[in-house]
């Protein structure tokens, strides 16, 4: 055996045993963050149970944003720094539509604003493909980087900010005037009656894109091209109407979390791109995989991974 190949033979296994070793640590690292993570959820449940129902109606509403933003990163590959304002531009569309009268129960809001969000929902998807028919593609086409594609988001952003400055102003507006009274349920906590449709309505959505994602022909179709959108390509799927049914849904989810967050708190300029740094992803360097196109487990850049990192 000459020793070139008893070399590579040494460094392939050193390679080998480096790289188990790293997914022993990172597993380790994982249990001890999620077991950290849980630790807390356990107290806040006992000595903070106010502030824990807070965080989880903030938190649906963080998920349902961060899904979409997931889903675009997940196929396109680049950090769209327009989500937060389509998410501002949601919300106050749904202004311009509702029509008070009356409340849908206990609910502060009646039907109208059932109708002012699938108007919301609809022109965002249509804001969002727009944008990319426009901006993106003329740039994916040229090949820009990834560092390009987002930039280019940027000044999205900063066009969209404008234009609801321009039509609303900066001054503040709520879809309801007056105030709802907070509901009294056990351990001494307080929830309205809107933020518990906050909750319900999150949960259902998050529901039904992952029914779409993982049991419709679209949703495999999509986790395909996210694997590799070269072999997707090669093996029939037509990446460019994935690439559109990413945007129309992205662009739906966002404005509707927009709304919920209005409902939650009230309208602002700002109010989608103070929230851009939470909903965004983490180190997206690193999401590359090799390529393949089958199922891998859940992390950053697809659907699980906006709602939680292994």
């Amino acid at each position: 055996m000459s020793m070139s190949v008893l070399a590579g033979r040494i460094t392939d296994t050193l390679t080998t045993t480096f790289g188990r070793l790293r997914n022993v640590s990172d597993t380790g690292t994982a249990v001890g963050v999620w077991g950290l993570i849980g630790a807390l959820f356990v107290w806040a449940a006992l000595a903070e149970t106010q502030l824990l129902v807070v965080g989880i109606i903030v938190g649906s509403i963080l998920a349902l944003g961060a899904i979409g933003l997931t889903l675009i990163y997940g196929i396109l590959r680049f950090a769209n720094f327009a989500h937060g304002d389509m998410m501002t531009l949601g919300a106050y569309i749904a202004f311009f539509a509702y029509i008070s009268g009356g409340s849908i129960g206990p609910l502060s809001f009646g039907f109208g604003m059932i109708l002012a969000v699938l108007a919301a929902a609809a022109a965002i998807a249509f804001v969002a493909f727009a944008s990319d028919r426009i901006v993106f593609r003329p740039l994916r086409l040229r090949g820009s980087s990834p560092a390009i594609l987002a930039i280019a988001s940027l000044g999205v952003a900063l066009i969209v900010r404008a234009t609801v400055l321009l039509l609303w102003g900066p001054q503040p507006h709520r879809y309801v005037s007056g105030i709802q009274f907070a509901r009294d349920f056990p351990f001494d906590t307080k929830i309205k009656p809107d933020q518990i449709f906050i909750i319900a309505s999150t949960f259902v959505l998050i529901a039904l894109v992952y029914l779409v994602l993982y049991r419709t022909k679209l949703g495999k179709a999509m986790r395909a091209t996210s694997d590799n959108a070269d072999l997707a390509r090669v093996s029939g799927i037509d990446t460019d109407r994935i690439t559109m049914w990413t945007w129309w849904i992205s662009g739906a989810l966002v404005a509707i979390a927009g709304v919920l967050l209005a409902v939650q708190s009230q309208l602002t300029p700002d109010m989608g791109f103070s929230l851009l740094i939470p909903v965004r992803r983490h180190d997206p360097g690193r999401d590359r995989q090799p390529p393949r196109c089958t199922h891998r487990r859940p992390g950053r850049g697809h659907l699980p991974g906006g709602l939680h990192r292994p």
